[in-house]
């Protein structure tokens, strides 16, 4: 008698480093960081197994609809551009926006960016931030590379830029070290989920109860307070 192979979840993310939320994959193929803690919590509530799929940003959505993955849990905010061409779970974090600046720049504030140049992933809730700027330049990544979050750190180090907008989580590392300053926050409150495709309904339900499952018995809180303890948990209510 053969013995049917557990489901596997395939979840597509970037691999690269963007700590604390993920790191890139070790040579034994581990994650470490939140999103991959979220990714394995799932996998473990469902009884399935977990494989992670590494795609350049702009493939990760399109890989819902041609097989290569069966949800995204990669810096999804839930927006409606995104909401047009897949369907999210329930929110497992909530994030505020950022500004990075060199260190040393005199930048505390919107006001400060005026006729400047300012990186952000393009068509995303950052640089709909970006946007409002008044006088400010956008500079549009297209997310095509592996690593667009280094491409703008280097862009940032190099002049080409003068400052990037992203979630503030990315950013704890980098504030006040010896190349960055943060210069403000936007109390944004982005919530991000896992994008599935719109034709597997019945996938989503199951991450959504899998999501609860987790959110209720403590799990991610613990999951939170161990890779982000310097934000705070947004979940408290629930």
């Amino acid at each position: 008698m053969t013995t049917r192979p557990e489901p596997t979840l395939r979840l597509a993310c970037i691999n690269c480093a963007a700590a604390p939320l993920f790191e890139p994959a070790g040579a034994d193929g581990r994650r470490l960081g939140y999103e991959p803690a979220v990714g394995a919590l799932l996998a473990e509530t469902l009884g399935w197994d977990l494989a992670w799929v590494y795609l350049p940003w702009a493939e990760m959505l399109p890989s819902l609809g041609d097989g290569r993955a069966d949800a995204v849990l990669c810096g999804q905010s839930i927006i409606p551009t995104r909401q047009a061409v897949a369907d999210f779970t329930a929110p497992y974090a909530v994030f505020h926006e950022s500004v990075l600046v060199r260190a040393g720049d005199a930048v505390t504030s919107p006001e400060g960016l005026r006729g400047k140049r300012i990186a952000a992933i393009a068509s995303s809730t950052n640089m709909a931030l970006a946007e409002t700027f008044d006088e400010a330049v956008t500079v549009p990544f297209s997310g095509e590379s592996g690593d667009v979050f280094g491409e703008m750190l280097a862009a940032l180090r190099a002049g080409d830029v003068d400052a990037v907008v992203d979630d503030d989580v990315v950013f704890v590392p980098l504030a006040g070290s010896a190349e960055f300053d943060l210069a403000f926050t936007v109390k944004t409150g982005n919530r991000w989920g896992l994008a599935v495709s719109k034709s597997r309904p019945s996938l989503l339900d199951a991450l959504d109860e899998a999501l609860a499952a987790i959110k209720g018995d403590g799990r991610l809180a613990a999951a939170w307070d161990e890779w982000l303890p310097r934000l705070k948990y947004p979940f408290t209510a629930e």
